[in-house]
C-alpha cells in the first residue's frame, strides 16, 4: 500500500528527528534502506515485526555485518526507531511512509551542512549583523581553550577564533577575560582574525 498524502507536523518533526540523530551517529543510510525494504515486503502487516527485525540485526550485527562500524549502525537504527516510532507500531504504514522520508533527509543532511550547525550559524549571523566590526577594534573576549602557542577566545559570548598566540599563551588562563583587537575581517563583516592586547 502506498500512502501519498502528506506527512502530519508531527511525523515530519519525527522523520526530520530520525534523520539528524542518525547523520548524528554517522549511520550508514543504506542500512536504513535495507530495514525499510524488511518493512515493505515482510513487515507492512504487522509493524511489531520491523522492531523483531531490528533487535536481531543488532543481536547477530558482528556476524551478518560487513564492517565492524555496522553493527553500530544497526544499534543507532534500533534505538532511533524504538525512541521515535514505537507509538506507530500497529500502523506499518506510516512507519514505512516516515521512514521513507527519514531516508530521503539523510541524504540530504549528510551532503548538506553538518546537522546542529545551522543554529550554531544562525546564531553568528545575528551577533555579525547587529555588530559593525572594524580593524583595530578593541574587544573583550573570554580564553576557552588553550593548545601549545594556539589560544581559544569566545567574543561576545558567541563567535570563536583560534589564534597563535606564541608571546601571550603562556601567561593566559582558561576563563580569563582580555582584551582583543580585530586584526583583520571576513568579506561579511565577520571577524577573521584578533590577537591579544591585554
Amino acid at each position: 500500500m502506498v500512502i501519498t498524502e502528506d506527512l502530519t507536523e508531527n511525523e515530519w518533526k519525527i522523520a526530520r528527528a530520525i534523520a539528524q540523530t542518525l547523520v548524528q551517529a554517522d549511520t550508514d543510510a543504506n542500512e536504513l534502506g535495507k530495514a525499510i525494504a524488511y518493512l515493505r515486503n515482510y513487515a507492512h502487516q504487522d509493524g511489531t515485526k520491523l522492531f523483531d527485525y531490528l533487535k536481531t540485526l543488532v543481536r547477530n550485527g558482528r556476524q551478518i555485518g560487513h564492517s565492524k562500524r555496522t553493527s553500530d549502525y544497526y544499534q543507532a537504527i534500533e534505538n532511533t526507531c524504538n525512541q521515535y516510532l514505537r507509538a506507530y507500531q500497529d500502523h506499518p504504514s506510516v512507519v514505512l511512509h516516515i521512514l521513507g522520508w527519514s531516508y530521503r533527509l539523510m541524504r540530504y543532511y549528510q551532503n548538506a551542512e553538518p546537522v546542529g550547525e545551522s543554529a550554531r550559524q544562525a546564531e553568528i549571523a545575528e551577533v555579525v549583523s547587529t555588530h559593525d566590526f572594524r580593524v583595530g577594534q578593541i574587544l573583550d573576549a573570554t580564553v576557552t581553550a588553550i593548545k601549545g602557542n594556539k589560544v581559544t577566545y569566545t567574543i561576545l559570548e558567541t563567535i570563536k577564533l583560534t589564534e597563535k598566540e606564541p608571546k601571550k599563551a603562556k601567561s593566559l588562563f582558561e576563563g580569563q577575560t582580555v582584551k582583543v583587537e580585530v586584526v583583520a575581517l571576513k568579506e561579511d563583516g565577520s571577524l577573521k582574525k584578533v590577537k591579544c592586547v591585554g
